[in-house]
C-alpha cells in the first residue's frame, strides 16, 4: 500500500514555523511541488491558523466537507481556521499560501481589535471567502501580490512590511465580509470537525462512540449520520484508519519498538495491532518497517 493511501482521512496540519519567534508560513506551491512541504499538502485538512491563497498560474479548486470553489489566474481565497479543506489543481498551477496566527491582528493582549477579528475567525459558519471581482475583493488581492513580492527580495524590514500588510488587508476583509449568524450554517460539517479535532486530541486514549458524540453535543445515532453521510465509514472505521496511519509514521520515522508504537497510537493487544495493520497494508508493522 502506498504512503499516500496510510495518510488519515483529515489531519491537523501544524504551522512548520510554529515555535519560531514569527510563526508565518509561506508556502509555494507548483503543481505538485510545495516548497516547504506542509503535513496538510494534497491532503484534507485543518488548521489553527489564518490562511490566504493567491493563484499566480493556472487553477485550482478548493473543496471543504459541503462546498467546492474554484479559483483562476489571479484570483484568492481566505480559508478561516479550524475548517476541513484541501487544496487541488485542476491543470498546470502555481500559486502561494499564507498561514498566520490569528493573534498577528490583534496588536497587544487586551485589545479591542481582538474582538473586532474573532467575530470572523471563531464563527463556524464563515467557512470559505473567494476573492475575486468585488472592488473590495481586488483590494485584498493585491496586498496578497504584495506579499508575494515580499518573498523575493526580503529587506531587513520583512518582518514588519508582512505585518503592517496583513493588518491592511484584514481592515478591508473586515469591513466587508458579511459574518453569518452562528447558528446558521452546516450542522453535519460543524459536527464533523468537532468529532475529527476529538480524534486527533485523543486518539491514544480509549475512544468511545459515547465520548465522540458528547465532544459535539449529539446523539451517539447522530453521530453515527454524519460520519456516514460525509465519510461513508464509522467512528471506530476511522478511528483505526487513523491510528494506523500515525503507527506507519512512527515506523518509518524513529526507532522506537513496535510494541511501543502500538501503545502510542492507541492500541492495547499486540494481535489485534498486527492484526489491522496486515488489513490495511498487506504486511506485519516489522516487515513495513523494514520496507
Amino acid at each position: 500500500m502506498s504512503q499516500s493511501q496510510m495518510e488519515p482521512p483529515y489531519i491537523n496540519s501544524v504551522n512548520l514555523n510554529i515555535h519560531t519567534d514569527f510563526p508565518y508560513l509561506v508556502l509555494n506551491i507548483t503543481n505538485d511541488v510545495a516548497i516547504p512541504r506542509n503535513p496538510g499538502f494534497q491532503v484534507m485538512h485543518w488548521h489553527e491558523d489564518l490562511q490566504f491563497i493567491y493563484v499566480l498560474e493556472g487553477c485550482i479548486q478548493i473543496r471543504t466537507l459541503n462546498e467546492t470553489v474554484l479559483l483562476h489566474e489571479h484570483e484568492g481565497i481566505y480559508i478561516n481556521k479550524s475548517i476541513v479543506h484541501l487544496v487541488e489543481k485542476i491543470d498546470h498551477c502555481v500559486y502561494k499560501s499564507f498561514l498566520f496566527p490569528d493573534y498577528f491582528l490583534s496588536f497587544y493582549p487586551g485589545s479591542p481589535a481582538r474582538e473586532l477579528t474573532t467575530t470572523i475567525t471563531e464563527n463556524a459558519n464563515l467557512t470559505l471567502v473567494p476573492l475575486q471581482n468585488a472592488d473590495w475583493e481586488q483590494e485584498i488581492l493585491h496586498h496578497l501580490q504584495k506579499l508575494v513580492t515580499f518573498e523575493t527580495n526580503k529587506t531587513a524590514f520583512y518582518p514588519y512590511e508582512v505585518l503592517t500588510t496583513l493588518s491592511n488587508l484584514w481592515l478591508i476583509f473586515l469591513k466587508h465580509v458579511t459574518v453569518p449568524k452562528q447558528n446558521a450554517g452546516n450542522p453535519t460539517s460543524q459536527r464533523m470537525q468537532c468529532f475529527l479535532q476529538y480524534i486527533e486530541m485523543h486518539y491514544t486514549q480509549n475512544i468511545t462512540l459515547n465520548d465522540l458524540a458528547q465532544s459535539a453535543n449529539v446523539s451517539k445515532s447522530e453521530c453515527l449520520r454524519c460520519f456516514k453521510q460525509t465519510l461513508q465509514t464509522t467512528p471506530f472505521r476511522y478511528l483505526i484508519d487513523f491510528r494506523l496511519s500515525k503507527a506507519t509514521k512512527l515506523l518509518k520515522e524513529t526507532d522506537l519498538s513496535i510494541k511501543e508504537i502500538m501503545y502510542q497510537t492507541g492500541f492495547h493487544d499486540q494481535s489485534y495491532f498486527g492484526k489491522c495493520f496486515r488489513q490495511k497494508t498487506g504486511c506485519s508493522p516489522k516487515k513495513y518497517r523494514q520496507r
